[in-house]
């Protein structure tokens, strides 16, 4: 068996900084992080950390540096994609060991049973998500490659819409030819994403697709076309990927009611 945390969207920033003049995300991750270490001997052996994008909110070298220090204690190996607020040289050299020295910030990775490729959606300056030329020729060539063994698929923009109109603005560009590509795997493959701050699950290329929540913020899901443009504040959780002969995918929530109790 194979198990992945996924956890995006944590928006880190340096000491004493807020993001967007109201959200101190570092406690939000914090206390996820503490969550996840007081239930590791319930869930059982974590293989990998996925981080599907803007671990910083500025991008900036500080951020990273204070991203991994609230992750140590989790003593895991991290595997990270860009976000939208991400910047990719200072996340280069923030993680150079995981990263080329030029070029997209793909990926493939092997945990156990499971192909992890992740995907460089980033186009800097910008909120909105692109697979470059170069990157959807990458995952044709890492598919192809994989044989159709099971696959776990990492992007920070979904590829898929979420109906919340002003983050579908600044979503994917080239879903249709991302689906072309997966769509060709027959083997066992799981697509996971983050940017949308919340869960949604749906069904892209014939495989499942889901979006991670994020530990600091999420948005509303309000389909209206007058919905107003914001996020709101709720700490939230992550998801935890699992891959024996099947995939299972698992919510872990930012915290815990009392109990048990007997029925």
């Amino acid at each position: 068996m194979s198990t992945i945390l996924q956890i995006t969207d944590t928006h880190i920033v340096g000491d004493g900084a807020l993001v967007s003049r109201r959200l101190e995300t570092s406690s939000a991750l914090t206390h996820l992080i503490e969550r996840i270490v007081s239930i590791r001997h319930q869930i059982g052996v974590i293989d990998a950390v996925l981080v599907t994008g803007d671990l910083s909110d500025d991008g900036s070298k500080v951020s990273y540096e204070k991203f991994k220090d609230l992750l140590a204690p989790l003593d895991l190996p991290l595997l990270v994609i860009p976000g939208n607020h991400d910047v990719r040289e200072p996340m280069r050299a923030a993680f150079v060991t995981q990263f080329t020295s030029n070029g997209p910030l793909n990926w493939v990775n092997q945990v156990g049973d499971l192909t992890i490729i992740g995907l460089d959606t980033l186009v800097e300056g910008t909120g909105k998500g692109t697979l470059s030329t170069q990157t959807l020729d990458f995952l044709e060539t890492t598919l192809a490659n994989a044989h159709n063994k099971p696959i776990l698929l990492a992007m920070h923009h979904p590829p898929f819409l979420s109906g919340i109109n002003f983050m579908d603005n600044i979503g994917l560009t080239n879903r249709d030819a991302f689906c072309d590509i997966v769509s060709c795997h027959i083997g066992p493959m799981r697509i996971v994403c983050g940017h949308i701050h919340s869960m949604m699950i749906t069904d892209v290329g014939g495989h499942t697709a889901i979006s991670a929540p994020s530990p600091c913020s999420t948005f509303n899901y309000d389909i209206r076309d007058c919905a107003p443009i914001g996020f709101m504040v709720q700490e939230d959780g992550c998801l935890l990927h699992k891959w024996s002969t099947v995939f299972q995918t698992i919510r872990i929530g930012p915290g815990i009611g009392t109990g048990p109790f007997q029925f």
